[in-house]
């Protein structure tokens, strides 16, 4: 285990703002667009206003995915395992100001994006490609900034895929069995 967390620390270490300019500046667009899941909203309602039953039905996947989503990593995973962030050392002094102040362990950012994308790759493919695209720049940008260490993606991203197969799943539970 002490190897996994020294992997997962010298990671982080070198991926923190390495890169050239303008991949500090794709991903500080990315963080804007991301934040309070502003992305997923604007995508689910483009999806439901321009892509007819199936954009409406993959648009409601995504949105009730992503809530789960949330749920599950903001208001119970961060609680039951406070982590610190990345050293403020490592970190870029124009990230600093953006950074939050809550438990880095796991990354809600990627388990909404992760959540949104899982639900709505079944329902209309294209779009979940698109939106899973999507979901690995904001994975990668969570790393990136310093808010996140590489552990804290991979574990949203796993909280992310349980709420879409979830979500997938709740239609075939056997409801009349139970009533």
């Amino acid at each position: 285990m002490a190897d996994l967390h020294d992997g997962d620390r010298r990671l982080a270490r070198r991926t923190i703002g390495s890169g050239p300019p303008w991949v500090r500046r794709l991903a500080s667009a990315v963080q804007e667009a991301a934040e309070h899941t502003k992305l997923w909203w604007a995508t689910a309602g483009a999806m439901a206003a321009l892509g007819g039953w199936r954009g409406s039905t993959a648009a409601a996947a995504g949105v009730t995915a992503m809530t789960m989503s949330e749920v599950l990593s903001n208001a119970v995973a961060k609680k039951l395992y406070r982590r610190r962030r990345p050293p403020r050392e490592w970190v870029p002094p124009e990230e600093l100001r953006e950074r939050p102040d809550s438990s880095s362990f796991p990354s809600g950012h990627t388990a909404a994006a992760v959540a949104f994308a899982g639900a709505v790759a079944p329902v209309w493919p294209a779009a979940g490609a698109a939106c899973g695209l999507s979901a690995v720049v904001v994975s990668a940008e969570r790393v990136h900034s310093g808010a996140r260490y590489p552990s804290d993606v991979a574990a949203g991203g796993v909280i992310g895929l349980a709420a879409a197969a979830l979500v997938r799943a709740v239609p075939h539970l056997p409801w009349r069995r139970l009533l």
